[in-house]
């Protein structure tokens, strides 16, 4: 009988279930972080940011599953861990201040993207040699820079707050920032990788002890509720945030290139094009899932990368009860009653570090690139960071343009990421060949993760 290769090793119970909550202490600060984000550009009360956040964790549970397990031709059977991608964040933002779009604009751009995604996954390994380290490395630099505003409001009280920028908030986020660096020097295996979670532990039990978390709301909730299809209605669809979403999907599949790339190798299976299909397949199936189940488009999180890495541990069957933790977590509407109350300046001091971390594994990624010998790719990267600055620069840069323009015009990342692709297109053409492009993918995300 041959060995059990250790990606499909199974264990005992006890075991896979310690292994898996700690997959998903490493992944929660990140998954609940999108939802609290938009809830508060939507300006959506604290109940409807619980279900934001338990159909968050519900469909992550469920998409990684299908990644981890495999069904019809979905999942790419490699230990991962699912979670909304952080790409979808900024063009979001633009379409909830669009009125005529709103969150039901959101879901029919998330779903119509699901299915774009799920069209083309056949063919991204072609499209791959067309985001080389300079566009993907700028476009997550660019990313960083989009969302960090948001971490700098949050510590300031969140905006509109009657409070913003007291010495309390800012006291709190500052302790908050320490509790992390500090865990993360001196902290040690599973310790220094949830350093954020027990960071938000740590400022929420000080406001809690400062009397500053109401809990008003949280009595009425249920102790248990499905997540149920379309909780803010019937999906709308409109062009722009179809192109704006599509856009996106198109940058979420080719980052995931590289991190399945990244986790093959490090799990010591290599992907070939069949595993990369279909890996590809289940992260567009999860935007379709996630946009009927209020949600939103699903990435494997590159910090559970690193933790395969460090244990050792490379059971997709881990993962795949990682998932199911995620569902039970995702029916808890009181739990996630209490997230929703986590006070802004809390989540702004882990904001900061979640948020600077992603501009920093663009730095490493772009470091990757020849700018020594290749002048070229200084000036896209230059091009590209000032062009994604315009809508925080100049909010009303755009104005004159067509309303229905806005979900692209406003987001600083699409911009950027188009902007990123053209010069490159345009100064260094289309590499030859692709497998280069794959080993530099997965060589970049293996340093970002080491």
């Amino acid at each position: 009988m041959p060995p059990v290769h250790a990606v499909d090793e199974r264990m005992p119970l006890g075991r896979l279930l310690s292994l898996a909550f700690q997959h998903v202490l490493v992944l929660y600060a990140g998954a609940v972080a999108v939802p609290l984000i938009l809830g508060g550009a939507l300006k959506l009360p604290p109940d409807k940011v619980a279900v934001l956040i338990n159909a968050d964790l519900f469909a992550g549970g469920v998409v990684t599953l299908v990644q981890c397990l495999g069904a019809w031709k979905l999942g790419a059977r490699l230990p991962v861990m699912m979670g909304v991608s952080f790409v979808s964040v900024g063009p979001m933002i633009a379409m909830a201040a669009n009125p005529d779009i709103g969150i039901t604009g959101i879901y029919g751009g998330v779903i119509a993207s699901g299915l774009f995604g799920m069209a083309i996954s056949p063919l991204v390994t072609r499209l791959l040699p067309y985001f080389p380290p300079v566009v993907s490395g700028s476009i997550i630099l660019l990313l960083g820079l989009s969302i960090a505003p948001i971490g700098i409001r949050w510590a300031g009280g969140g905006v509109g707050a009657s409070d913003f920028g007291s010495p309390a908030n800012i006291g709190i986020a500052l302790a908050v920032l320490l509790v992390i660096v500090l865990l993360h020097k001196l902290g040690r295996g599973i310790v220094k990788n949830i350093s954020v979670l027990l960071g938000l532990v740590f400022g929420y039990a000080l406001c809690l002890l400062l009397g500053k978390v109401s809990f008003a709301d949280i009595g009425s909730a249920p102790t248990f509720g499905l997540v149920l299809p379309f909780q803010f209605g019937l999906p709308t669809f409109h062009l722009a945030a179809i192109v704006s979403m599509c856009i996106v999907m198109t940058v979420i599949l080719v980052e995931s290139t590289g991190m399945f790339i990244a986790i093959g190798d490090i799990a010591g299976r290599p992907v070939d094009k069949r595993t990369m299909t279909r890996g590809l397949m289940a992260d567009s199936a999860g935007a379709v899932f996630g946009g009927i189940f209020n949600t939103f488009p699903y990435t494997s999180f590159t910090q559970n990368i690193g933790l395969i890495s460090m244990t050792g541990v490379r059971s997709r069957y881990v993962c795949a009860a990682g998932g199911v933790i995620m569902m039970v977590l995702g029916i808890l509407p009181k739990l996630a009653h209490v997230i929703a109350t986590i006070p802004p300046y809390v989540l702004g001091g882990a904001g900061i570090v979640m948020f600077g971390m992603v501009i920093a594994a663009g730095v490493r990624m772009l470091s990757a690139v020849d700018f020594t010998n290749n002048k070229d790719n200084l000036l896209i990267v230059a091009v590209s960071c000032c062009v994604a600055m315009i809508p925080m620069a100049a909010p009303t840069f755009f104005v004159q343009f067509p309303k229905w323009l806005t979900p692209i015009t406003h987001s600083g990342i699409l911009l950027g990421a188009m902007s990123a692709f053209s010069l490159n297109l345009l100064l260094n053409g289309k590499p030859r060949n692709c497998d280069a492009t794959l080993a530099e993918h997965g060589a970049a995300i293996r340093r970002s993760e080491s």
